[in-house]
C-alpha cells in the first residue's frame, strides 16, 4: 500500500537516536535492493547473498534484520501504526467503521495508494506460493491486535466468537481486495477496492 514501509523516523514523536535511524536505513536499503532484484530476475532466482551485495551489507546483516528471505517481503510496520490509530478512534464508533476510517483514511496518508514497493510486494505474495502461505500465517498477529482492540471497545472478550469472526472477515476481505487488484493488473486504486470489500461486509454480505 511514496514508500510502502513508512520510516518511524518520519513519524511524529521523539526524535530517534543515530543508532536507531541507521538501523531503519539499513532495513530499508535491504528491502529496496531485494525488490529491485526480484523485479529483474524473479524471487526464486534471487539468493540472499546477492541481495546483501546489492544493499552493500553482509549476508549475516540481512539475516539479522530478516531471518528468512520471505521476511524481506512480509515484514512491515503496519500493525503498530494500525493499533495506535484504532485506539485513537472515538469510543462510540462501531468497530467496522473504526477499521474503515483507519485503513481508508489514516493509512492512505502514510503509505499511499501507488507505492512501487507495495505493487511489487503484492505481486510477489500473489505469485510465490511460499510467500502466499506465510502471508496467511502472518495475519495472526494482525488478528490478535484487532481482537484485543475491538474487545476493549465493545466490552467483549478477545476470544469472543463474534469478535473473532468480525476480525477474520475484515482481514480476509482486505486481503482478497488486494489480490483482485493484482489480478486486474494493478490498474485500480487498491484502497478503493478495500472500501468496496468493507461495503459488502457492512451490507451483511448481500450482493
Amino acid at each position: 500500500m511514496a514508500s510502502a514501509h513508512p520510516s518511524p523516523a518520519a513519524q511524529p514523536g521523539p526524535r530517534l537516536g543515530l543508532r536507531e535511524r541507521k538501523k531503519i536505513q539499513t532495513r530499508q536499503a535491504i528491502r529496496d535492493a531485494a525488490y529491485r532484484l526480484f523485479e529483474r530476475q524473479g524471487y526464486d532466482a534471487t539468493p540472499v547473498d546477492q541481495i546483501a551485495e546489492a544493499a552493500d551489507v553482509s549476508p549475516s546483516t540481512v539475516f539479522r534484520y530478516f531471518p528468512t528471505k520471505e521476511d524481506i517481503v512480509l515484514t512491515d510496520e503496519y500493525d503498530p501504526l494500525m493499533e495506535a490509530m484504532l485506539r485513537d478512534r472515538p469510543a462510540g464508533e462501531p468497530p467496522l467503521t473504526a477499521i474503515r476510517n483507519v485503513v481508508l483514511g489514516g493509512l492512505e496518508q502514510m503509505i499511499g495508494s501507488n507505492s512501487p514497493e507495495m505493487r511489487v510486494r503484492m505481486r510477489l505474495i500473489r505469485e510465490v506460493p511460499a510467500l502466499r502461505a506465510r502471508a496467511g500465517e502472518g495475519m495472526g498477529e494482525s488478528s490478535r491486535i484487532l481482537c484485543e482492540i475491538i474487545a476493549e471497545r465493545t466490552g467483549r472478550g478477545a476470544d469472543d466468537l463474534q469478535v473473532r469472526v468480525l476480525v477474520a472477515a475484515v482481514l480476509n476481505a482486505m486481503q482478497e481486495a488486494l489480490m483482485v487488484w493484482v489480478d486486474r493488473g494493478q490498474t485500480d486504486d487498491p484502497l478503493a477496492l478495500i472500501g468496496q470489500a468493507l461495503d459488502l461486509l457492512e451490507r451483511g454480505l448481500t450482493l
